[in-house]
């Protein structure tokens, strides 16, 4: 017989082993449930199924993933489906429990590896005062206030909360950004790019920083509560952990890179063996009490961000940790948290609220005030203080720890996960509502060709994804008769998609040279150099290149418009093209189109017409381009550019102008407004033997198409077309179920298309759209 000892404080709980016998289905009077593998099954099953449920209702109100995901993890708990006996015996039973729990750590694990593989710490080196200045008083202003309340209001707190070490815990954990929760949310509501979204960013490096060097104390009181000796012990064994990080695992990572080819990915042994090295890691961190998620975030800052080793990486293992290990985290959460009990414990738990809701207002409050002084405006500085107050997946890792330490108990834990959701919950909706990233680029002053006077210098911003876009901006700019009256100004912008790395970056290249992947970009920067070079005082390039998400990188583009006054935008478009480029290029070329400050082109390059240029050029033989003008502000701008290319001697330039039988459905204005430009671009260019005007009358689309197709005769070497706005819908009746690409408008893709058989290739612009004009042409 066993004896227990009555003054035992815990309880003793008998349960029966897990059957070693197999189960061969409910049709044999089996259980699988009983078993652990089947067991597992059924719980991720129903952990990705109900976040993904919660997550498809609760985007409507622009609610971030994290959200969604912890509501999931809190149904799955004791407050909705837990509630039922059955279904916990069943399913989540003590068995169950554990299964999930220690997989929701696997996952805390390495979420905060991808995580610290993405951080770029070198940007605390650019970090300005504006930063500094925001990243410390938003710190210190609710860590001291939460201090002072915490000790005047000791008592009323529970015995571990009322130590120095819980304080202080509690107070970093108020005043501290993190980071890896940051990134996800401004990511799903692409506001990476945006100017607040890069700030907010570059803030949370630096608190983060201050968050790391405050666990280590936090951990070091705890340790040195029961043993002094212990804190000393901690403090020594964790340096030369980070001492062995920085020296011996960087200097791995370098090695791994050395033996990568340049434009190879990195070896999958390497990668495997990094992925296994997370589990170590935490393993030694854990062993020396450094909190098991302290290795792998040093481990991921020690790996190189970016390509190859840290874009690798993320592609690797960023899919099924996210989808699949940290569903189970927030379930791992949920079920500790039983929201109809905390009522029972309101007392116990008030001081918590009081100094939480302290924490969440005062670092509010100190942002916004940091942000008005440094002259901010408003909206952007509340944006700003909304964003740096989310809480996320560190804090509830942080408050699992705080209850494996039994400094909470299970009705702090639930007071505190609940209240870190509700502010990100509250939060995001409200920031994405006052901050809009494309704000600035709706201004009211005319930036096009067809307003820019003759004699002026011309501002470009060319778009380039590759090498060969290079060759056709050359091309592009050679045949558009750039003068030393009106030279041209070119911004040319080298666009790569963000991988492996969670900062945007953008380079002037002017100003930092040797700042970033010079070896990757050379070819790039070298072929416009050596164009600027021959073409002298007529074109001056000024290269930059431009890091960032495919959801984000117009605002990258149209930034750089706006702040350079450019007059066109210049970008590029492949026919069928199903790569990585050709995706980005779709992508991009329609947010611009939305949201450009200034004119838009889009050059449709088929191959076979860039050599044909290229050797024209060479022999110096005349180009052929017509102008398929069919009317409204886009046409307008289509002519005017075209016109700047009729200077040029070696330019034979067609223009078609389509008209409709007895002017029927004109809108009066647009026509008063086109008559006026083509008389005026016919009277300049009347002894030009270089130029012919003609006119056609039709009757529909299919007039329109058949007077285009007679023009194709393999004679022109461009199409300039106009994309959409102001046209006569008579000229396009019945034609809008053809267009496939509407970045293109209907004719702009017809004519690049492959039923066209043309190999000549196509330009398409757009004229600005003013501010008050920009909702009624979407």
């Amino acid at each position: 017989m066993v004896k227990i000892n009555p003054k035992a404080r815990d309880l003793v709980s008998c349960r029966s082993m897990i059957s070693k016998n197999p189960t061969f289905g409910v049709f044999y009077g089996g259980n699988p449930l009983e078993a652990p593998f089947p067991l597992l099954l059924l719980e991720m099953s129903l952990v990705i199924l109900i976040s993904r449920v919660v997550r498809l209702l609760l985007k409507p109100l622009r609610q971030p993933r994290v959200v969604s995901d912890v509501i999931g993890g809190i149904i799955v708990g004791p407050t909705v489906l837990g509630r039922s006996r059955s279904f916990t015996m069943n399913v989540f039973s003590d068995q169950g429990s554990f299964l999930v729990h220690n997989l929701g750590i696997m996952g805390f694990i390495y979420f905060l590896f991808v995580s610290g593989v993405k951080m770029d710490l070198g940007l605390l080196k650019t970090s300005g005062r504006k930063h500094i200045a925001l990243a410390a008083f938003g710190v210190m202003a609710p860590l001291v206030s939460v201090t002072i309340v915490a000790v005047l209001m000791r008592t009323r707190l529970d015995h571990e909360l009322q130590k120095g070490s819980s304080i202080w815990g509690i107070a970093t954990s108020m005043s501290i950004t993190a980071f890896p929760v940051l990134y996800p949310i401004l990511r799903e509501l692409n506001l990476l790019s945006s100017e607040i979204g890069r700030m907010a960013l570059n803030i949370s490096i630096i608190t983060d920083t201050i968050g790391i060097m405050s666990v280590m104390a936090f951990e070091a009181a705890k340790q040195g509560e029961a043993k002094s000796m212990a804190a000393l012990w901690y403090v020594i064994s964790l340096i030369g952990f980070m001492v062995f990080t920085v020296t011996v695992v960087r200097k791995t990572m370098s090695w791994i890179l050395q033996r990568t080819p340049e434009g190879k990915p990195v070896g999958q042994v390497y990668i495997i063996f990094i992925l296994l090295a997370v589990m170590v890691m935490a393993l030694v961190s854990d062993f020396f009490g450094a909190a098991i998620a302290n290795g792998p975030l040093w481990l991921g800052l020690a790996i190189p961000d970016g390509p190859p080793l840290g874009s690798t990486i993320v592609d690797k293992c960023e899919t099924i940790m996210t989808e699949i290990f940290m569903p189970f985290a927030y379930a791992s959460v949920g079920l500790y948290i039983d929201l109809f009990r905390l009522s029972d414990y309101w007392s116990s738990v008030s001081p918590l609220f009081i100094l939480t809701m302290i924490g969440f207002v005062t670092k509010m409050l100190a942002t916004l005030l940091t942000a008005h002084f440094l002259e901010m405006p408003l909206r952007d500085g509340l944006t700003l203080s909304l964003i740096l107050s989310l809480r996320g997946q560190v804090e509830y890792l942080l408050y699992l720890h705080w209850l494996d330490l039994k400094m909470l108990k299970l009705p702090g834990f639930t007071l505190m996960v609940l209240l870190s959701t509700l502010m990100t919950a509250v939060a995001t909706p409200l920031f994405s509502t006052l901050y809009n990233p494309t704000r600035p680029y709706m201004v009211n002053k005319r930036r096009t060709i067809q307003h820019t006077a003759p004699n002026a210098e011309l501002h470009l911003v060319a778009c380039i994804h590759d090498q060969e876009s290079v060759t056709w901006l050359i091309d592009l700019l050679e045949v558009s008769n750039p003068t030393l009256s009106s030279p041209f100004v070119v911004y040319a912008l080298h666009l790569v998609e963000l991988l492996g790395r969670a900062t945007p970056i953008f380079i002037d290249h002017e100003k930092h040279e040797k700042q970033f992947g010079e070896a990757n970009y050379a070819t790039v920067h070298s072929a416009l150099k050596y164009y600027q070079e021959t073409r002298g005082a007529f074109v001056r390039i000024q290269p930059f290149t431009a890091v960032s998400p495919r959801k984000s990188m117009y605002q990258d583009i149209c930034e750089l418009a706006l702040v350079k006054k450019a007059t066109l935008i210049i970008l590029p478009f492949r026919t069928g093209s199903i790569d990585m480029n050709g995706n980005i290029s779709h992508l991009v070329n329609t947010n611009i189109l939305d949201h450009a400050p200034c004119s838009v082109a889009i050059l449709v390059d088929k191959a076979q017409q860039r050599s044909q240029l290229m050797s024209r050029s060479i022999r110096g033989s005349t180009h052929h381009f017509a102008v398929l003008f069919l009317g409204g502000a886009d046409a307008r701008e289509a002519l005017a550019y075209a016109d700047r290319m009729a200077g040029n001697p070696d330019v034979s330039l067609t223009v078609i102008r389509f008209l409709t039988e007895n002017y029927e459905r004109d809108d009066g204005l647009e026509k008063k407004l086109d008559d006026g430009l083509v008389t005026w671009f016919w009277v300049k260019n009347e002894a030009n033997d270089q130029v012919n005007y003609r006119e056609v009358v039709v009757r529909n689309g299919e007039d329109t198409v058949s007077a285009i197709q007679a023009m194709n005769n393999d004679l022109y070497d461009l199409w300039i077309v106009g994309r959409k706005h102001g046209i006569n819908p008579t000229l396009l009746e019945g034609l809008a179920h053809w267009s496939e690409n509407q970045e293109l408008g209907v004719i702009g893709d017809y004519v690049a298309s492959v039923d066209f058989s043309s190999t000549a290739s196509v330009l398409v612009l757009q004229q600005q759209v003013l501010r008050g004009q920009r909702s009624a042409s979407r």
